[in-house]
């Protein structure tokens, strides 16, 4: 007759092995290892995109709408915090002296609008063959890339592995994505400025006053324009 005190001890082997067979594939620390966080599951990845437009070559210059698609520009490279800009002149079509005034024209207004000149580059590319080719001008800024959400469904009610469902923190990720002003941030640190005690203080009564408080022009930014400016 098997006594109470190991009538108990058999009974929590047995159990214990029951336990046991419904851990599969695997010892417990490495399912331990699988599992994830819904945070870890999901990534945002950063690349980089040129943001370009595009000028029709006038032989007098710089139109009065090419001057404000510029201004404009300048704008949307500022808030990007952009990079070098590139200014692309058309060769071996058209007339060169004509390129050359817009080249210079292009390169005074950046820089009077708030490019450093050391920020611009000059390069040419074979225009031969097509026609009124046209000077291009920009510069690669970094775009955050969030997950495609929905594509894996799976039961929530059958989680005998113990894994974090599959669209967990998918819809987070791709709506910080989204949100992130300035991607180049999920690679490092920007640079700290100096602070500007004046412009905090207007910021501050504006927001008291119920002003709007961004800077002129922040609303007027635009992305690449696919055809060249008249």
């Amino acid at each position: 007759m098997i006594q109470p005190t190991h009538r108990f001890l058999l009974v929590t082997a047995l159990a214990s092995l029951g336990l046991g067979a419904c851990v599969t594939g695997g010892s417990r620390d490495e399912l331990a290892a699988e599992i994830r966080t819904p945070t870890e599951q999901h990534a945002i990845d950063v690349d980089r995109r040129p943001e370009e437009i595009r000028l029709k070559v006038h032989a007098q210059g710089l139109s009065p709408n090419q001057d404000a698609v510029l201004a404009r520009f300048v704008d949307g490279w500022r808030e990007a915090n952009g990079g070098e800009i590139v200014i692309q002149a058309p060769n071996g079509e058209g007339d060169p002296a004509a390129v050359h005034r817009m080249v210079e024209g292009v390169r005074h207004l950046l820089a009077e609008t708030g490019a450093p000149r050391e920020a611009i580059r000059i390069v040419g590319y074979d225009a031969r063959g097509q026609g009124a080719a046209p000077l291009i001008v920009g510069y690669e800024r970094y775009v955050a890339l969030g997950p495609q959400c929905g594509q894996n469904w799976s039961s929530i009610t059958r989680s005998m592995n113990n894994k974090v469902h599959p669209n967990f923190g998918c819809a987070v990720t791709a709506n910080m994505a989204a949100q992130i002003a300035d991607p180049r941030d999920l690679i490092e640190p920007r640079r700290m400025d100096p602070a500007d005690a004046g412009r905090r203080g207007v910021v501050i009564e504006k927001y008291r006053a119920g002003e709007p408080t961004a800077a002129t022009g922040a609303e007027a930014s635009s992305g690449a324009i696919a055809k060249a400016v008249e």
